[in-house]
């Protein structure tokens, strides 16, 4: 992983070349619009934490706590309801980046994190991000309906990889 300040390559933040159909591509979710891959681009003034070639990861603009960090592909996946058993090291590697950028804020990790993906359509950004929040203990009731155990929208990465991505919320 390289630290902030890597632009994606167009064909990166686009991944046009790699995407499956049920993946998506921008195009399918308003084309050079969709924020998430403007950043991934470099193309925003949003600062990004951490980088490597297939992701990125910067602070939420709506933070539920006081450490809320976001993880996205650089190539463009509309939600977590794309994913498949495939798609297992993506989702780990997006996980181990959560976590590095919450060790690198010296974030005690001791405390609960929440780690996982909101559900369509309660996405507020179609493209693929996952949700770093710590510590958990300290979320609000509003965050609590957003990222919290009981949320009906939000499914945390052990729900998915315990149930081999055919978990009903995800699997299609």
């Amino acid at each position: 992983m390289t630290s902030a300040g890597r632009t994606a390559t167009n064909s990166e933040a686009t991944g046009s070349a790699t995407l499956t159909a049920s993946m998506g591509t921008r195009q399918d979710s308003g084309g050079d619009e969709c924020p998430f891959c403007l950043i991934a681009a470099g193309r925003t003034d949003t600062e990004v934490l951490l980088s490597d070639d297939e992701l990125l990861c910067f602070c939420d603009v709506k933070p539920g706590v006081a450490h809320h960090y976001l993880v996205v592909t650089a190539m463009h996946i509309d939600s977590c309801k794309a994913l498949r058993r495939e798609h297992v090291a993506l989702v780990e590697r997006m996980v181990a980046m959560g976590r590095s950028v919450l060790e690198k804020n010296k974030v005690n990790m001791n405390d609960v994190s929440r780690m996982g993906f909101h559900l369509p359509p309660f996405t507020s950004v179609p493209h693929l991000h996952l949700h770093a929040l710590s510590p958990a203990s300290t979320m609000c009731v509003k965050s609590q309906l957003r990222y919290g155990p009981r949320s009906h929208w939000f499914i945390t990465v052990i729900s998915i990889l315990l149930s081999g991505f055919s978990h009903p919320l995800v699997a299609k």
